[in-house]
């Protein structure tokens, strides 16, 4: 009879909870048996942590083994018990002494061989046993960097079960295959293909944007007004919806937004990491992210790859991908219509709630949406050459897609026109750098931030309109031609709500002290498409 326990954590959404992994041995008939709500690749384990312990030279209890993981309540998937299931069956059969392993959170995989291969979401997992008061965590080499991001812990990376066992028990290092466990080639330490990285998990490539091909502003031709508006959206945070015929410009101008959004801070880079780490997005390399992130999902994309979601528990999807971030939805008229309003939540929210009969996931979702769309189906409407072709009728169904209660949500709506030759040809100048317009937004994040100190806000986006209206109005009368355009019924409440945030932000990047009439007139026009008096982007 022996007994012995250590620790691992199962994820839920991008939160984790501390598993004890009991195991108890037996007199009678050699069996294994797992208990603890485990999904299909956890009840898998059985067969791969009895291989691995064999091929590590260690022997094989043969008597009655239970292994509990409790709270049983609590469903658990994936691999990452593999390496906590082992050190506690070898502690139950005294191979490894079971006080050694009492205060050890384990997270890894084992392969067949006795390797330990990396997980997805060790960053939250490592969190989770930090708030749980574990200083000690056991992880595979490769997630060392991801691990150590967690302050006050200690890790240990190992590479195989043999060697850990070795290192529990003050004995010698096992010899290893030079070609296998020894340099690492084997086990994918590049992240792809060692389970750390999923291939179409969301991520662009770059995160901060299309980083295998640095971008700038100063590429993008004329589109003053697209321009003077991406910088008043990264500015306050404002969700954007670009207009334009094909070849406008509208994905070019989307793709530098990332770019002019101010640095991620440390908690934001570490919200930013975990989501990624879940998803098995994080590039090689790149324990953590310090810039934007910036998701395109193709319009056809699925509501679980949108909002999250998927069999079992669900994982992160693009809204949750792109948090702190950028989701560009190109060809939005494209999308369908169902999962373009189950965004609505998370736009007002900041995060988004996914339930299944497996639980209930809370996922982070604070991001800028830009929306791009054509039109009309053929893209030539409202040309200068004409050339449509679509009906009225077809007009009418293709911009009825996006929903009245989405666009109610965007705060800016830009047309993009075609550009004209001497634009093209860069004959009015040439255009400012995403370095020049990113100091103005920075500074104007610093104003707003300055602002709202003693308030759970920190960008002109997150603030309540009551609280705009209240704590920080516009100058006296500034707000009377949004009013009108309220009571005409061309605004909601909300929309009114937005047009003052807006407003705040053009201020802040003019270096005023409150929305003057100007600023207001200015937000109403980027809001509706019309403009309203002499309404200028004025720079301090």
């Amino acid at each position: 009879m022996g007994f012995a326990r250590t620790c691992s954590v199962a994820l839920v959404g991008v939160e984790g909870v501390v598993v004890e992994v009991q195991a108890d041995l037996e007199p009678g008939v050699a069996t294994f048996t797992l208990v603890g709500l485990p999904d299909k690749s956890l009840s898998e384990s059985r067969d791969r942590v009895r291989a691995a312990v064999v091929n590590s030279g260690a022997e094989w209890p043969q008597k009655k083994l239970t292994v509990g993981l409790s709270p049983a309540a609590v469903p658990k998937s994936g691999s990452g018990f593999d390496l906590a299931v082992a050190c506690a069956v070898l502690g139950a059969a005294e191979r490894i002494d079971p006080r050694t392993l009492t205060d050890l959170m384990m997270i890894g995989e084992l392969g067949l061989d006795g390797r330990v291969r990396p997980v997805r979401g060790v960053l939250p997992a490592v969190l989770a046993a930090a708030e749980a008061g574990y200083r000690q965590v056991v992880v595979a080499e490769e997630t060392v960097p991801e691990a150590s991001l967690v302050p006050d812990v200690s890790v240990l990376g190992v590479r195989s079960l043999g060697r850990l066992i070795a290192l529990l028990n003050d004995e010698p290092m096992p010899e290893e295959d030079p070609g296998g466990l020894s340099d690492g080639t084997a086990s994918g330490r590049d992240g792809r293909g060692s389970g750390t990285y999923v291939p179409g998990a969301g991520w662009s490539g770059g995160i901060g944007g299309p980083a295998a091909h640095p971008v700038d502003m100063a590429d993008v031709a004329g589109q003053g007004s697209a321009r003077r508006a991406l910088e008043v959206a990264a500015a306050g945070r404002h969700h954007i919806f670009l207009k334009g015929p094909p070849g406008a410009g509208k994905t070019m101008l989307a793709e530098r937004l990332p770019g002019l959004l101010p640095p991620l801070t440390s908690q934001q880079s570490l919200e930013v990491t975990a989501v990624h780490s879940v998803a098995g997005a994080l590039p090689a390399g790149q324990p953590l992210l310090t810039h934007s992130p910036y998701c395109a999902p193709h319009h056809s994309a699925t509501m679980a790859s949108l909002i999250g979601g998927g069999s079992g528990l669900p994982r992160p999807g693009a809204v949750s991908l792109a948090h702190h971030g950028v989701l560009f939805v190109d060809e939005a008229a494209e999308c369908s219509g169902r999962v373009l309003d189950a965004m609505r939540q998370p736009l007002e929210s900041g995060h988004v709630v996914i339930a299944r009969t497996s639980g209930v996931m809370r996922m982070p979702a604070r991001f800028l949406l830009v929306l791009a769309a054509n039109p009309c189906p053929c893209g030539r409407y409202g040309m200068k050459s004409g050339g449509c072709e679509c009906r009225p009728s077809a007009i009418r169904r293709y911009r009825a897609r996006l929903s009245g209660p989405l666009m109610d949500r965007v705060d800016l709506r830009v047309p993009v026109n075609p550009l004209s030759r001497s634009e093209l040809a860069g004959l009015h100048g040439t255009s400012e750098s995403t370095a020049v317009i990113a100091q103005r937004v920075l500074a104007a994040r610093e104003r707003a931030a300055e602002r709202y100190a003693e308030t759970p806000w920190a960008a002109n986006s997150d603030v309540p309109g009551h609280e705009l209206r209240t704590r920080w109005p516009a100058e006296p009368g500034a707000l009377a031609k949004a009013e009108a355009e309220m009571e005409r019924g061309l605004l909601t409440a909300r929309g009114l709500d937005r047009v003052l945030r807006v407003a705040w932000t053009v201020a802040d990047l003019a270096g005023h002290d409150r929305p003057t009439a100007a600023d207001v007139d200015c937000a109403l026009e980027l809001r509706t498409g019309v403009r309203h008096g002499a309404a200028q982007h004025s720079r301090a």
